[in-house]
């Protein structure tokens, strides 16, 4: 039987672009498995667990049910949604088709801000987020810049939603299986190819993701 959070106390957030921060803050929450699949998110309990106002919660939340984290039912409210494993290998498939169609059109357009955005990006998730939570939010920020370039926004916008969704769920595994190091190496090896404006790079992106989802097996 479906269970509401248990609340916690005294967690104050900052009043900067609050509907922004609590998505991060549930998100987070739900993906590591504290918030379970089918747990009711009541409203009055998140807004004082946050010490907020109910509209950035209900903000929040219609945010994380577009991301597929969140579910509004009918005499239940929100209710909290967990990626199942075959859920999450049937989205990376998506990515693989994805991403290779819009990093081959973004391969003849980078600009030297773009690489180097992306090669300090790998240098703080090398040194300060190897493999802690921020790890999801660092990568997806490594690939954007990467397929920015490209100009194709709604492509971009529903691969940044996958990444959303599946970011935890993929980095847990990669730390268990040790894969971590070579996910770094390969993701290196992915703007060297980029720089050079190598078409080899789309093959090799679709490898990467393949690689992810043979740890999740």
């Amino acid at each position: 039987m479906a269970t509401s959070i248990k609340p916690k106390a005294n967690i104050p957030i900052r009043r900067q672009s609050l509907p922004e921060m609590l998505v991060e803050a549930l998100r987070e929450r739900i993906l590591s498995g504290e918030i379970r699949d089918g747990d009711s998110l009541v409203q009055e309990t998140i807004a004082e667990d946050y010490e907020v106002s109910r509209v950035p919660v209900r903000e929040a939340l219609r945010q994380l049910e577009a991301q597929g984290l969140v579910s509004f039912r009918t005499h239940k409210g929100a209710v909290a949604i967990s990626e199942k494993p075959e859920t999450v290998i049937q989205l990376l498939d998506l990515r693989i088709l994805l991403e290779c169609d819009i990093l081959s059109h973004a391969l003849s357009r980078y600009k030297k801000s773009d690489l180097s955005a992306a090669s300090e990006i790998l240098d703080e998730i090398e040194e300060t987020c190897h493999d802690s939570p921020k790890r999801g939010e660092m990568n997806w920020k490594f690939h954007k810049c990467l397929y920015s370039p490209s100009n194709r926004s709604e492509t971009l916008s529903i691969v940044e939603k996958m990444h959303l969704r599946t970011g935890h769920l993929v980095r847990v595994p990669l730390v268990a299986s040790g894969r971590i190091h070579a996910a770094n190496e390969e993701h290196r090896e992915l703007l060297r190819l980029c720089a050079e404006r190598n078409p080899a790079a789309v093959d090799y992106l679709r490898g990467h993701i393949y690689s992810v989802i043979g740890s999740l097996a």
